[in-house]
């Protein structure tokens, strides 16, 4: 298995003064993911998690939503020329009866550990593949989650704090999961925020706790596409973001009734829809 973090020579310069010293760097490796023994995606993420972060993918692109779908994981040998195992390469086996989808030299996808998925799919091939609605107003079974201001402020923070290699390294970003009373219910960090949600979706699937329906993901950076339609099919009601969130992102959450929440730093944030989760006692001013 890679390391989560590698060492590396740095010539330092401090006020002029230069120096030679090791430096702690984040790893960034390719991971493949086969479906059923056929090659379906490669991510860049860091190592660590990686059974995780293939049922996290999995669920996010709508072939997995229950522990009982998933036969096992494995990783594969042979991955190198000598035929040793680099741990790069898992195989995700299915259940029998679940229904995979059509793996053509077209469907495979390369993702990347800056921007996840590129030529993500359109806003129709989430409405059609997500499994559960988050749109809690239409749900009489549970009122829908309700968070006050102060509670989201007070996440990036709790956030920060949980980041062990973060602290080691300064170049990884982080995926939390929150309860609607801010309890933190699991971390994951990595080169790519997608990959750090995936592992959070991930562990859910495997653990049998999907949908996620009263729960917060909090990202560190930015909230893109992908991030917004991971947390829609995982059946996450709330996205926020210490950064800002995409438009196209904002058209989602729109659309299938999350809440988004950009630019969350200390008592300031901004609510780009689903505002009903968020409990606001002033009046918006005009602009």
């Amino acid at each position: 298995m890679g390391r989560v973090t590698e060492r590396r020579k740095v010539i330092r310069i401090r006020d002029g003064a230069v120096s030679t010293r090791p430096d702690t760097l984040v790893a960034e490796e390719p991971l493949e993911i086969r479906l059923n023994g056929k090659p379906l995606a490669i991510t860049m993420r860091t190592p660590g998690d990686d059974f995780a972060l293939a049922a996290g993918f999995l669920v996010s692109e709508g072939v997995l939503g229950r522990a009982d779908e998933l036969q096992n994981i494995v990783y594969c040998a042979g991955a190198t020329v000598d035929g040793s195992n680099t741990y790069n390469i898992v195989d995700v086996r299915t259940a029998p009866e679940v229904v995979v989808p059509d793996i053509t030299l077209e469907r495979n996808v390369y993702t990347t550990s800056s921007c996840g998925l590129c030529g993500k799919a359109s806003l129709d091939a989430v409405r059609t593949t997500a499994r559960w609605s988050i749109d809690d107003t239409l749900d009489g079974t549970a009122p829908p989650v309700r968070l006050e201001p102060a509670l989201l402020a007070s996440l990036p923070d709790r956030l920060r704090a949980a980041q062990r290699v973060f602290d080691r390294t300064g170049g990884l970003h982080a995926a939390a999961l929150f309860t609607e009373d801010g309890e933190l219910v699991d971390i994951r960090e990595d080169v790519g925020r997608h990959n750090a949600v995936d592992k959070l979706v991930g562990r859910a699937l495997q653990n049998g706790t999907l949908p996620l329906s009263r729960t917060v993901l909090l990202v560190s950076g930015r909230a893109s596409f992908e991030l917004a339609q991971k947390a829609v099919m995982a059946g996450i009601p709330v996205l926020a973001a210490v950064s800002a969130p995409s438009s196209l992102a904002v058209d989602l959450a729109a659309e299938t009734g999350l809440t988004l929440v950009g630019f969350l730093r200390g008592a300031n944030m901004n609510v780009y829809a689903g505002e009903h989760r968020v409990t606001l006692r002033a009046t918006a001013g005009q602009g």
